[in-house]
Formats: structure tokens, sequence, C-alpha cells
């Protein structure tokens, strides 16, 4: 891992992460670097699910949320995410964000372990909970380089998918102001995923690495389409970057959430709750648009190989991903049995389907 070679610049970034966090009291853990460095991971599993809530239904018989959910090999979501992480972070510097009224499960989830959670009283989208974990990793390591992961991913390559994830770990390491977006290869134009249009090409002939030209989320059939052939990609939301990078982008694109959570209870190796009281003051925000999408010049795009990658977003594409690992579930064959509506990206490129459940 490439490490920075100015004095003049480590100066710099711990006179910001002081200036910032510095007023926050400091709990006595001491970080352990010994197995995977200064590489520490964020999962993201306080989202309510809603879209898949039909389908969760059917498989569990109540109301859970989809990263609670087995939908394949008897592993929930979060327990495959976590395992994921694992391959290239330690464990014990995995932090998971999570909403208070889903205690019921993720209290029976035998892989997290309670040091491991950081608990909103309520789901607020994305950047609240990036930005809690960001400020914690900060306190803690104010070299830390920060995976975002969110749970409810599925990929047939996991070789391939870490693979691409250490490349960016490698990325980040090296190229320190910047933060550095996972966009998956587009096979048909999805109409319900954010695509990023790619700007010019990084290093050598042949790297997948590019600059960000702009965001499209959820664009027509008609742009998908066009996005498609002009070889843009899927925004994966999983993304690698130096705690500093990060934070500057927050800091410039949201002002006011940095604001509100600075007086918050952070998180230092133990199981934090984060007050309710503070947290009602928090506005919802989603971290794409409301930083991603509004600061693009620290933004880079690895372009990953054939990884398999779905966001699980709606019972057709989890019925996809099972057809594609060979899963005969009974849950399978009950949507089998309603059929594949296809909806306009489907009949553009005979791959997209949604599945309805009567």
């Amino acid at each position: 891992m490439a490490t920075r070679n100015s004095t003049e610049k480590d100066a710099a970034d711990k006179r910001f992460a002081g200036r910032e966090a510095g007023a926050i009291a400091m709990l006595p853990v001491t970080p352990r670097f010994a197995r995977g460095g200064r590489r520490w991971g964020v999962v993201l599993a306080g989202g309510d699910g809603t879209r898949l809530q039909k389908l969760t239904r059917l498989i569990c018989g109540d109301e859970r949320p989809k990263q609670f959910c087995p939908l394949f090999g008897g592993k929930t979501l979060l327990e495959q995410t976590l395992q994921r992480s694992e391959r290239s972070i330690p464990r014990e510097q995995i932090l998971v964000s999570l909403a208070g009224q889903h205690n019921t499960w993720y209290s029976r989830e035998a892989g997290l372990h309670p040091s491991q959670r950081v608990v909103q009283p309520a789901n607020k989208g994305t950047a609240p909970p990036i930005l809690h974990s960001l400020l914690s990793l900060a306190q803690l390591d104010e070299r830390a380089l920060v995976a975002i992961l969110p749970c409810d991913h599925h990929y047939s390559d996991e070789d391939s998918f870490t693979s691409s994830l250490e490349c960016a770990f490698e990325t980040a390491a090296e190229r320190t102001d910047s933060v550095v977006l996972l966009g998956a290869k587009p096979n048909y134009p999805e109409t319900d995923y954010g695509w990023i249009e790619l700007g010019p090409q990084l290093g050598q002939e042949g790297s997948e690495l590019f600059r960000v030209r702009r965001f499209q989320e959820k664009p027509s059939i008609d742009v998908a389409q066009k996005l498609l052939e002009r070889d843009s990609v899927w925004n994966t939301f999983v993304m690698v970057g130096h705690v500093q990078a990060f934070l500057r982008m927050v800091r410039a694109t949201l002002p006011d959430l940095c604001r509100a959570l600075a007086p918050m209870r952070l998180w230092a190796g133990r199981e934090t709750h984060i007050e309710r009281s503070l947290y009602e003051r928090v506005p919802s925000v989603s971290f794409s648009d409301g930083v991603l999408a509004a600061d693009t010049g620290q933004l880079v795009v690895l372009r990953l190989n054939e990884v398999g990658w779905s966001d699980l977003g709606d019972p057709g594409r989890a019925f996809l991903a099972a057809r594609e690992i060979g899963c005969a579930l009974e849950w399978t064959e009950h949507l089998g049995l309603g059929g594949l509506a296809k909806g306009p990206a489907a009949e553009t490129s005979g791959k997209a389907a949604a599945v309805a459940i009567a």
C-alpha cells in the first residue's frame, strides 16, 4: 500500500481533523492495524427495504427489511456482506450502521458483534450514517482508508469483486485526495439504477480508472439506452477513499448536516446508540444526491470486471440473481409460476424483468 510522502500534507490533514472533530470527547480505544493496516469499512444496514417487502414477507413471514432476510444460501444479505467485507478488512475495523426499530432482527445476526453496531434512532437516508461513521473513524485514525459498503448487493463472482475492492483500496492509498467509486458494466438499459457518465481515462492506456463527468439518477428508457451506448456505468454506491477526502466532500456540500452531527456521541470500538433528541434535528439526505452528484471534482470511477452485480432492489432482480447462481428455492418457484412481467427496459434489452407477485 502506498504511503504519503509529504510531511506538509500530513500536517495539514492533522489540523483538518483536529479542527472539526476535536470538540467531541475521545473514548479510550486503540485501533488495531495488524492485518488490515489503515483499512476500515462502513456497512450500511439501516434501510427500510420496502421495495422488496412482498418477497421478504413471503420468505420469512414477517415485515423484516431485506438485509435481514436469507434470500440465498441460508445467509442473510447482511451476513453475506460482512463475510465479503472481511476478505479485505479486519472484522474489528468494520462498523455497521443500523436503525433502532430493526433491533428484533439485527440482534439475531450471529456474525454481527455488538461492538460493531452503530444504531440510529431512525432511518434518515444514507448521508447522516455515512458522515457519523467518517467522523468516528477520523478520531480513531486520521489517515484511515474507508470503504462504504451497502448490504443489499449481490455479486455472482465474489472473487472478482474482492479483486476490484483491493484495487480500489490501492488507488485510494495513492490518490489520497480522491474518492473511488466502483462502477458496474451495464448489460441493458436499466431505468431504476443510478448511472455514472465517464470522463477522461486516468493512468496508462487500458486503465479502468476514469474521472466522473456527471451522474444520471433513474433515467428514462431512452436516456438509459444512450448511456449504455456511451459506455457509462451503473453506480454501485460502493466507494473507497481517504477519510479526509470523504470529509472534505461532505463539508463542502452539506455544512448544515456537519453542524447537526457535531455534538453527537461517536463510535469508538463499542456499541453506540445515537441520541434521539439530537438526531431529530438531522435532515434526511441521500449521500448520492447531496454529496456525490453535488461535488464530482474529487471522484474517480473504477470500472468493474464482470462481477454480476445487482442491488436486489425489486423481486425481479432477486429472481434473476437466484436463477443466475442456480438456486432452486421455494420462493423462486412461487414467483416463477407468476411469470415475468417485462418492463420497457426488458423490451429493449431482453434481459431486464420485474416479477409480479399476486
